[in-house]
């Protein structure tokens, strides 16, 4: 087979293992928070819905070294953020927002600057009720937002 042959028959692979994720999980108003020169990390938020039910499990970026999946909660007076390492569960029908303050995707070790108005990679990986494995790539957009927009005030 050719370079070129392969190459092709990987693209419509790598498309064909999407399809399951986009009719299992939709997602909308996916952003990334921009980050200021020298930053190491940034959050990603959005609304997920699945309809059968699923959970996020992880998510990789070329834009970053490291992404968990965190919570953000208080904890007494105290605002905590801590990584679920058992991922988030969407049940059936129900949105799930990741907002600031709340759920996010934790983008952290960034390899580059992120500015407001680029696009930038994250594939998100979800377990479906069936146990099976997917992900979901999206390009979602860099916007710039107030570092304490959304932060519930105590």
């Amino acid at each position: 087979m050719s370079r070129t042959a392969s190459r092709l028959f990987l693209s419509l692979a790598l498309a064909v293992m999407a399809v399951p994720a986009l009719a299992q999980v939709q997602v909308s108003d996916a952003w990334a928070r921009a980050t200021v020169t020298g930053q190491k990390g940034t959050g990603a938020f959005m609304k997920l819905t699945a309809p059968e039910g699923a959970t996020l499990v992880g998510a990789v970026s070329p834009v970053a070294g490291v992404v968990e999946i965190h919570e953000m909660a208080m904890e007494g007076n105290v605002m905590r953020m801590r990584a679920l390492p058992k991922g988030l569960a969407l049940p059936a029908g129900k949105a799930v927002e990741l907002k600031p303050g709340g759920y996010h995707v934790m983008l952290m070790d960034l390899k580059q600057q992120l500015k407001a108005g680029e696009k930038v990679k994250l594939d998100l990986q979800f377990e479906l009720k069936d146990r099976k494995l997917v992900t979901l790539p999206l390009e979602i957009e860099v916007r710039s937002v107030a570092p304490m927009s959304g932060m519930p005030h105590h």
